[in-house]
């Protein structure tokens, strides 16, 4: 196999087509059972190559592992006969003999191609390739259809291992110093996770970690692959704080707060990086449309919804029929708990700009109110709340009460004064969350739906 092969390439027609086809069968058995495979529940009826790299040959001899970096379409029934498919970030290793320490890494051998007669596994996993990503972003540069860039210099011989967490994307620890986040299902343009945290870099703000190397597939058209940040030692997610605090039966007002002024200064900073226009009434339109057509087609999915359907409409009704002067800017996206760290000496920190991964790229860059920031993380608090036995209803009001207070303090606004906006939006995001948990954990589906229930029938 060639260095590089991308599809319009020479040489990569032939020798992708033939590596692809050998990859088939594993990768039909293989890649539905991954966390990030976004289409659950159907199966793919085949695999379109986009680009494949050798970013670590393969030895002739099989004295040591391969790298490969493919980016591979996923065909699904009911798609449109010229539907692209989605697109998913492979890094996969090869060996001639795996070692038994990776063999849970493991998803076959090749029967015939290229590469008849080898393993290959889940190349994150093996500490030689991992350290091979570093030494890449050491000496940034192109690489075939590949480019590594470098904010600032990063120091050799940091020890890498995979961060075992449930999420979208896989993430690599070195040396407890960078993370490397790996996107897997990808989009071209570029990633909000790389472009709002370098929009935040430069405006000086400290509540986001700022990238320190990136990479990126520059044909047959730009997309994000990955960002490498610092790694906040000894720091601990929001989730984890509040449900410990839930366990413990303490009060988590002060960290809600701290919290909320931590969400507003990232928001003033994102208003004075990029643009703040004003939704028009015709925008706004298109917003509660979105949102009713969200709804809908979640009810379509999950039955259990429909009953609720006509009264949370009305949330989204309402918002069509107020102000339509609302500004609205970039903003996180899908801040919750999860999305945050707090430092030993109680700093909070917000992480994982991307977005909602299952919305397409150009929806999650678009300018949205920051309400929908706030709804995001009072639906959190709710959750952890629910989370835990028996529920603690006060507890979840007094920390979503606490945040907005936090968030007035720092930004002059409080998000309450918006009360038809805060409604559409957490209706909006209770109804993703049903969605969501009716496709991946059904077990958890009685948490939204509590929240479903009760917005249902709000009528402020």
């Amino acid at each position: 196999m060639s260095g590089s092969a991308t599809a319009g390439s020479p040489s990569g027609p032939v020798a992708g087509a033939e590596l692809l086809s050998s990859l088939a069968p594993l990768l039909h058995a293989w890649l539905p059972g991954q966390r990030w495979f976004a289409g659950k529940g159907q199966p793919v009826t085949r695999f379109s190559l986009v680009s494949a790299t050798e970013i670590l040959p393969v030895s002739s001899a099989g004295t040591g592992p391969g790298l490969l970096h493919l980016l591979v379409r996923a065909h699904q029934p009911g798609m449109p006969a010229n539907a692209l498919g989605d697109c998913y970030q492979l890094l996969l290793g090869v060996r001639s003999m795996l070692p038994t320490r990776l063999a849970a890494a493991r998803i076959g051998r090749l029967e015939d191609g290229p590469l008849a007669g080898r393993t290959v596994y889940e190349g994150l996993h093996d500490p030689r390739v991992a350290e091979l990503l570093l030494e890449r972003f050491r000496r940034p540069g192109p690489l075939g259809p590949l480019r590594f860039d470098q904010a600032t210099a990063i120091p050799a011989g940091l020890a890498p291992r995979v961060l075992d967490t449930e999420q979208s994307n896989s993430s690599l620890v070195y040396g407890d110093t960078y993370i490397l986040k790996i996107f897997r299902r990808v989009f071209p343009g570029t990633n909000p996770d790389l472009e709002l945290p370098l929009a935040l870099t430069r405006e000086g703000c400290r509540r986001v970690p700022g990238p320190v190397a990136w990479f990126e597939a520059t044909a047959p058209q730009p997309v994000t692959l990955g960002v490498l940040q610092p790694f906040l030692r000894g720091a601990r997610d929001g989730w984890q704080l509040a449900l410990g605090a839930l366990a413990a039966g303490r009060d988590f007002v002060p960290e809600a707060h701290a919290l909320g002024r931590a969400t507003a200064e990232v928001h003033i900073a994102l208003a004075a990086a990029l643009p703040t226009p004003a939704l028009c009434r015709s925008q706004t339109r298109q917003l509660v449309d979105g949102m009713t057509e969200r709804l809908e087609a979640a009810a379509r999915a999950v039955p259990a919804l429909v009953p609720y359907v006509p009264g949370l409409r009305t949330a989204f009704d309402a918002l069509g029929h107020g102000d339509n002067g609302w500004a609205v800017q970039r903003v996180h996206g899908d801040l919750h708990l999860g999305q945050t760290l707090r430092a030993e000496d109680g700093f909070w920190s917000l992480i994982d700009f991307e977005g909602e991964p299952a919305r397409p790229l150009p929806e999650r860059r678009r300018p949205q109110p920051p309400v929908r920031d706030v709804a995001g993380m009072l639906r959190s608090f709710d959750y952890a709340a629910r989370s835990h036995r028996p529920w603690n209803a006060e507890w979840a009001a007094r920390c979503r009460a606490a945040y907005c207070e936090g968030y007035a303090q720092a930004a002059g606004t409080d998000p309450r004064s918006q009360p038809e906006l805060l409604r559409a939006y957490e209706t909006d995001k209770a109804v993703y969350e049903v969605l969501y948990e009716a496709r991946n954990r059904p077990d958890w589906l009685p948490v939204p739906m509590a929240a479903i229930q009760r917005l249902a029938t709000t009528t402020d």
